[in-house]
């Protein structure tokens, strides 16, 4: 007679075995009617799960967040059902739930745009079916011979590889379709509603570019109309921000198929590269980095010795020269650990601080690659940290906080940047004792640093755990951009060794920490986060000079020159061309600062300002414009229309 607990924490106590759906139904029938699935000892159950034992439950109902991701889930087996019924040579592989939907891999021809049209009109007649979902759970044998009569290989395989402690799986029936997962789902396609199929792409079975391509597609699923139209608008808001588009408008860069993953920039997008680098490369040195410079290309031995060939040899470009095999670095940690070991340590030097800007290179499969987000050569704002384990906690919580600030700086709120800790993954090097230490000491920094966290289990490195810092941009969307990752491992094997306070040899512990991660990516994140529109320290003109009439021209050049003088970034406009069109053409570069040069402007000598925003601000002095947007660059994150409007409010 199993005792169950509710979340209130009132209990009762069944006479006999109880399903999830017994127990939402003895609660209250609207209860039943919503629910999906339950939460029995805090994991997530089909609600035909039958409780024996004294349990906590929990109901979920659809439009609870688990609810939607269930509900997302089962969208994916829909996606099944209805392929098989249209392309019945299709070979299913599988269909996870991702971030704001799901998607299903699929060995098949690829889809065009009229196969997912009626894809999608085949799922929408099969939810109307309002047709039971039923769960069977069956032996490995068993279940490979339901996926091997139906000609389903990958399934098949999946059974094949899973851990020898597993002896059965949950089959899962939509009438005549079947397919496997852990679960849970819907126990019926009324739940399944509100669904747009999104795009097809390429994508590698189990990743691996040796394997066969697949198509993948993906879709989205909310438990309301509202929701699922709220977030299709948001897609293409996305969409308008993607960073390739604006990057092709504003003429940043571009890429090329003679170079995949690469990227050419173009003089405006360098100049955004070359601030953003050298701010960082301020910051180091004001937080008492040394920047050092390591080589491209790295025997690799060195990578076998770290341990790095057995985790990213695929990832790794190599070359054979003169008879030597040399690895194109695809990451910088063991060049920094052979500049500490030129030379004799003692423990008076430490800490000892290591930045580059290194540039690293890694395959990734082209299906992939997308613009500056995924790319095969990247500069890192890479550095490494060697220190004693007393200083473990005192040089996290400082890297903690120094993020902190430099996210400020190019506008992310405290409250849109998350930390999340990182513990061992399965496949790692080093004691469960050194775990045990280095997970604590870091939970331990970011609890000195002031802030909260949140624990993502096994997904830190193979050498240690580490900490992330997720940024949340103007559409919502997370990046894990900055990291710091505590290493008693690396240092060990490449020989690292100081003198500590005995006089004795020691390992140094290394500390891996990058603020922005990939340069490429975060400028791409930046691009998307302002839609173009960045800050005026981070534009690459800040300021666009235009002329009415040749008359002005004169005046123009002068002007610029002034403010070139002042260290401004000035684009400099006296084409042959009406006023309306300059002043719309560089209102669409997004250039932040617009002066218009009239005989009014030449006569009074001032300016008259407009916002890269729209607003017309009028005529300023120049002494108070430079004046204005200096503060501006120096504040980094800023409004200059709203400071403007405030000192003219004050009478300049």
């Amino acid at each position: 007679m199993p005792m169950i607990i509710f979340p209130n924490g009132e209990q009762k106590e069944f006479e006999c075995p109880v399903s999830v759906l017994d127990i939402a139904k003895y609660i209250s029938t609207s209860l039943a009617k919503s629910a999906v699935a339950g939460k029995v000892n805090g994991q997530l159950v089909d609600l035909c799960e039958l409780i024996i034992d004294d349990s906590e439950v929990n109901i979920i109902r659809d439009k609870d967040p688990d609810g939607i991701e269930i509900i997302r889930h089962s969208f994916a087996h829909l996606i099944g059902h209805a392929v098989k019924q249209l392309y019945p040579d299709a070979k299913m592989a599988i269909g996870p739930v991702i971030q704001g939907g799901f998607y299903y891999d699929i060995d098949h021809a690829p889809f065009s745009l009229d196969d997912i049209a009626a894809i999608e009109q085949r799922i929408q007649k099969l939810v109307k079916k309002n047709y039971d979902v039923i769960r069977k759970r069956v032996t490995l044998d068993e279940a490979i011979r339901v996926f091997s009569e139906r000609n389903e290989p990958y399934k098949v395989e999946i059974i094949q590889g899973l851990d020898k402690s597993i002896t059965h799986v949950n089959l899962y029936i939509h009438e005549e379709y079947v397919d496997m997962c852990r679960g849970p789902h819907v126990p019926n396609t009324r739940f399944l509603r509100h669904f747009k199929l999104l795009k097809v792409s390429g994508a590698y079975w189990r990743g691996d570019s040796n394997n066969q391509s697949l198509q993948r597609i993906y879709g989205t699923a909310w438990n309301s109309e509202n929701e699922l139209n709220e977030y299709l608008a948001a897609l293409k808001e996305a969409e308008k921000s993607d960073h390739r588009n604006i990057g092709k408008r504003l003429d940043l860069f571009h890429m090329q198929e003679e170079a995949p993953g690469m990227v050419f920039w173009h003089a405006k997008g360098w100049a955004i590269n070359k601030t953003i680098v050298n701010y960082i490369r301020e910051r180091l040195e004001s937080f008492g980095y040394d920047e050092i410079q390591t080589p491209q290309l790295v025997d690799r031995s060195l990578w076998k010795k770290s341990g790095h060939t057995d985790k990213y040899s695929e990832n790794m470009f190599v070359t054979h020269i003169e008879g030597r095999e040399y690895a194109v670095k695809p990451m910088n940690c063991p060049c920094h650990i052979q500049v500490f070991n030129d030379g004799l340590r003692s423990y008076k030097d430490l800490p000892i601080r290591y930045a580059e800007f290194g540039c690293c290179h890694r395959y990734e499969p082209s299906g992939s690659l997308r613009g500056l987000m995924r790319v095969r050569s990247m500069v890192q704002d890479d550095g490494h940290i060697f220190c004693q384990e007393s200083q473990i906690l005192s040089e996290v919580a400082l890297f903690t906080g120094q993020v902190f600030q430099v996210y400020q700086d190019f506008g992310f709120e405290q409250k849109n940047i998350a930390i999340k800790i990182a513990t061992r993954p399965e496949k790692r090097i080093g004691s469960d004792e050194v775990w045990d230490r280095a997970e604590t000491i870091l939970q331990d920094a970011v609890k000195k640093a002031g802030f909260n966290y949140e624990i993502l289990p096994g997904e830190g490195a193979f050498y240690g755990p580490k900490v992330e810092f997720h940024l949340k941009d103007r559409m919502g969307r997370e990046w894990q951009c900055g990291t710091i990752q505590l290493d008693h491992m690396i240092p060990d094997r490449l020989g690292a060794r100081f003198i500590n306070e005995q006089g004795n040899k020691e390992v140094p512990v290394m500390l891996h920490r990058a603020m922005l991660g990939s340069v490429e990516r975060f400028i791409g994140i930046l691009i998307e986060h302002y839609a173009g529109a960045l800050p005026t320290w981070l534009a690459p003109h800040q300021i666009a000079i235009m002329n009415i009439s040749e008359k002005q021209t004169d005046f123009c050049r002068d002007l610029h020159d002034k403010l070139k003088a002042h260290g401004l970034k000035v684009k400099l406009d006296i084409r042959n061309e009406k006023i309306g069109y300059k002043i719309r053409e560089n209102t669409l570069m997004k250039i932040p600062y617009l002066i218009v040069i009239g005989n009014a402007e030449v006569e009074s000598n001032q300016l008259s300002l407009r916002m890269g925003t729209g607003e017309d601000l009028g005529r300023v002095e120049m002494s108070d414009f430079i004046s204005l947007v200096s503060n501006d660059i120096q504040c980094k994150y800023y409004s200059p229309s709203v400071a403007l409007a405030q000192k003219q409010h004050d009478g300049i």
